[in-house]
């Protein structure tokens, strides 16, 4: 439940501001990685919409993006979760977009894929849970999402993530952007200190080379599940950030 002191905080934060927010899940999810989200922005007067992600490449992820990008009033706020944050990073360069925010996310350069990066650390834990079908498609093990994906959610959100996510393509984790929109735009980052599906460590750096605004919260790899406030707030506060065309 999200208390009125919170709401009357969060709705005065955005007067004035960016009113379009377009949310994009990662891999191995749905739109609805946003439920305990989307409320709050709501709540604060925001225009909401939770892009559904085909995951059937990261060129099909970013057309979805395009199209709901294109069917907003106004400026647009891009916020990605995960590979959802490659997905921004490309669809991003278009003129509506006027910030970005980065959840857990991935925040390639121009000519690197999601899969580039952090091959200098350790690997995340959470990548040895993925397992492929016939078709090069991924799905996380129920055991990956309870110990590496959503470790610090209640056991029936964990079945429910299990149940509903989202077979992702292999191949998307290979694809090259050919834009880098955090160059250009003004970024924020959310880094989840106990990610075990994308090294906090790498989380950092992306936040760093982007001199994005960044908040740091005890979480697994979903913040938004775990801490939604202090994500919607973040949120809220770069629709006040980002400039109005």
């Amino acid at each position: 439940m999200v208390s009125v002191a919170a709401m009357l905080l969060a709705a005065s934060a955005t007067a004035g501001g960016v009113k379009n927010v377009v949310l994009v899940h990662g891999a191995w999810a749905d739109g609805s990685s946003w439920a305990k989200v989307i409320p709050i922005l709501q709540q604060a007067g925001l225009h909401v919409v939770a892009v559904q992600n085909p995951l059937t490449s990261l060129a099909d992820d970013v057309a979805a993006v395009q199209r709901a990008i294109a069917l907003q009033d106004g400026p647009v706020l891009l916020v990605g979760h995960s590979y959802g944050g490659a997905v921004i990073t490309e669809a991003g360069a278009d003129p509506k977009v006027s910030g970005l925010v980065y959840v857990a996310a991935f925040a390639p350069d121009v000519g690197q894929a999601a899969g580039d990066l952090g091959k200098d650390l350790p690997p995340a834990p959470g990548g040895a849970e993925a397992r492929p079908d016939s078709a090069g498609f991924l799905t996380m093990t129920e055991k990956g999402i309870d110990e590496d994906f959503a470790q610090d959610l209640p056991k029936p959100e964990r079945k429910l993530l299990a149940a509903t996510q989202g077979p992702t393509n292999g191949a998307a984790f290979a694809a090259k952007v050919s834009n880098a929109a955090w160059k250009t735009k003004p970024t924020s980052y959310v880094v989840a200190a106990n990610d075990r599906m994308i090294a906090p460590d790498l989380e950092r750096q992306f936040a760093k080379t982007m001199h994005a605004k960044t908040i740091t919260l005890p979480s697994s790899h979903v913040p938004m599940l775990s801490h939604p406030r202090e994500v919607a707030r973040l949120i809220i506060e770069a629709t006040k950030g980002a400039p109005v065309d």
